[in-house]
This record gives C-alpha cells, structure tokens and sequence, in this order.
C-alpha cells in the first residue's frame, strides 16, 4: 500500500499576496486542473470512507484519497461539482458547534473570515455522495486542553454531526494537526476508522490509521508539483 491522501482547506479566489495562511487557499481553476490530471493519470479519487478498504489491505488500485479540513462553503460551491464531474468522492471535516458560522479560530493572526457550510450545504455534499468527517466541535488544539475537554471535542462533535445529519461519521482529523498519544486512544475509544494528521507523506501499509499522514495541497502546488506529490516520495522526503 502506498496511497496520497490529498489534504485540502479552502477552493476559492486566493487573498492577497501577504496574507495569513493564503497559501491554504486553492483557486477553483487550480483544484479543477487537480482533478483533471488525477483523471487523466488513471486515479480514481476516493472519500475517507472509499478508501476504507485499500487502507484495510482488501483492495488494491490507482487511488487517492480526498480530504478538505473545517468545512468552508467554498467547498460545496467550488470543489464539489468538479469532484461529482469525475466520479469521485472527497471527506470534508466539519467542525460541529460551528455549522453555518466561520472560521473564528483564525481571526487572531489576521485571517479573513470565511462562511463554513450550513446544515443544508452540508446535506448538499452528502445527497451529492460526499463523506462527512470530524474536526472536533470548536476546532480546538487538543493538547491544550484537559483529558476530559479534550475527549468532549472529540466524542461531541461525532454525536453532533450523526444526530445533525443522520450520517455515520467514521473518520476524524486532529486540529492543526496537534495530538498525543492520549488524543489517539480517545479517538479510536470513540469509535473513529481513521484520524488525518498534518504530517506531510504518503500512507504506507504499517502506518498507525489513527495518524495518517496526507499531502498539502497549497495555492502555489503547480500542475508538475502536484504530479509529483501524487507519483513520487516527493512529501515523504520533505515531511
């Protein structure tokens, strides 16, 4: 096994050169020609929830999974009639208590607020065969947090979106990619298949599914970059 897990934020218009964490935000022409190429290449693009049984070793095939982090309107505007275009599916990781508000937890370093999905973007992703993830229920670093507040983030925001959208949520991914060892019991405690970390590399077949690592798509990720993030050790090497 050897599989790319695409991690993505933003698909929208790119900010001004400067700004805070612009290089999260791909625009939609970029993440269109992504998917074309991955089309192209003979991969298909597959959800958390897809990719399940080739992370498992009970399937094996040209795959790449799809992953975009805190759940921003963009999303469903701009990523999925591209990814429904090709036939592929992608997860999108919500963060519960935050549905239908923005990215807060940016505003402290500058970043421009961005609408996150409603409950009705969030049905349009899944009636549209998407998959629905966890990214806590405040988007909270976990290792800042007591053992107790930690799990609350973790197991709430499973409960809450199940009983928002009457979707089995079985995959999670860590806030800014911070977490201990403790953080990865609970995750798996509560029921959890998988957790994305933002450690940078391709997954391999004795990798810990509760810290997968994914690959960074950036607004300055290229068409021959992106080849070679998808084809190569590129991201093992660098992460």
């Amino acid at each position: 096994m050897n599989i790319p897990i695409l991690m993505y934020h933003q698909i929208d218009s790119p900010p001004s050169r400067g700004t805070p964490l612009r290089g999260l935000v791909v625009s939609p022409r970029s993440f269109a020609g992504q998917m074309f190429l991955l089309k192209l290449l003979g991969y298909q693009g597959l959800s958390m929830r897809d990719l399940e049984p080739y992370l498992q070793g009970h399937r094996r095939g040209k795959v790449v999974g799809i992953t975009f982090d805190d759940g921003y309107q963009n999303n469903v505007s701009n990523a999925l009639p591209v990814l429904k275009k090709h036939g592929f599916t992608a997860t999108c990781y919500g963060v519960s208590s935050m549905i239908g508000g923005c990215n807060s937890w940016d505003q402290h370093i500058g970043v421009a607020e961005k609408l996150l999905m409603t409950i009705e973007d969030w049905r349009t992703w899944r009636d549209g065969g998407m998959d629905i993830g966890s990214h806590t229920r405040t988007h909270e670093d976990l290792t800042k947090l007591t053992e107790d507040a930690a799990f609350d983030q973790i197991e709430g925001s499973k409960r809450e979106l199940e009983g928002l959208l009457g979707y089995e949520v079985r995959h999670f991914c860590y806030p800014y990619g911070c977490f201990d060892a403790t953080h990865r019991d609970m995750v798996q405690q509560t029921g959890y298949i998988t957790a994305t970390t933002t450690r940078r590399g391709r997954v391999h077949a004795d990798d810990d599914t509760f810290a997968l690592r994914r690959i960074l798509v950036a607004n300055a990720t290229n068409l021959a970059l992106f080849a070679a993030k998808i084809m190569t050790e590129y991201d093992n090497r660098r992460g």
